[in-house]
């Protein structure tokens, strides 16, 4: 048991060491958090092997909250913060859609459904959202056009005249603090946390994987804006 202690405990300052000569603070501050919640979690199991149930939990709660690990998720401490939710809001619509499975959902900000989420709406709901998006907010509609490709595939076929769906528009400036929501980072992500969050939701957004080329165009745009910081 000492042995494999004195082992991770080496493993440990050994990448502790890579990541400081990377001058990464984030990345140290995120290493120094899982070394600290592993130790924990070492000591909660010795403590109960004693019968110290009591600091056993204790120690084991503190372990799993510096871990990231939660009732709902698998304990991963390596997961990168790329895999979370990209966020996108236009005038009327704000959307998430999670990296990882590529599922969308969002929230209506204004007009006559503000306050709704769009999967609580019904497809009569949603044709008049996306009326009201066309007519005030034409971003919104090219967010909903991203929706209604998952919720309902084949929608634009059987759109009503058979008219092209494809809601044109233009991306105007995008601000440091959207482009982090974008690519779901948080701020002073490194370069290498930018291009591996662009590089997973491009995987989903991209035109030839079912996204849209607006969508893909904000993610874009945002990747240019943060990486335009390092240059």
């Amino acid at each position: 048991m000492m042995l494999l202690y004195g082992l991770a405990a080496f493993g440990a300052l050994w990448w502790l060491s890579k990541v400081f000569v990377r001058s990464d603070t984030k990345a140290v501050a995120r290493a120094v958090k899982i070394i600290g919640g592993v130790l924990a979690l070492g000591a909660a199991a010795v403590l109960g092997m004693k019968g110290r149930i009591d600091m056993a939990l204790l120690l084991g709660g503190v372990g799993a909250w510096a871990l990231g690990w939660s009732g709902l998720n698998l304990p991963v401490p390596w997961r990168k913060s790329g895999e979370g939710l990209a966020r996108f809001r236009s005038a009327m619509i704000e959307m998430e859609i999670d990296r990882r499975s590529g599922a969308v959902s969002g929230t209506v900000l204004a007009g006559g459904y503000m306050g709704r989420r769009l999967g609580d709406l019904d497809q009569p709901s949603l044709r008049a959202l996306y009326g009201e998006c066309l007519s005030f907010d034409p971003e919104g509609a090219a967010f909903l056009e991203a929706y209604f490709d998952r919720r309902f595939p084949g929608w634009r076929e059987y759109a009503q005249g058979n008219r092209d769906t494809r809601t044109r528009t233009q991306t105007g400036a995008m601000s440091k603090e959207e482009a982090y929501q974008v690519l779901g980072l948080q701020p002073g992500a490194s370069l290498d946390e930018i291009r591996e969050a662009y590089r997973r939701l491009m995987k989903k957004l991209h035109p030839d994987q079912g996204g849209t080329a607006h969508l893909a165009a904000r993610v874009n745009q945002a990747r240019e804006v943060l990486l335009s910081r390092h240059r």
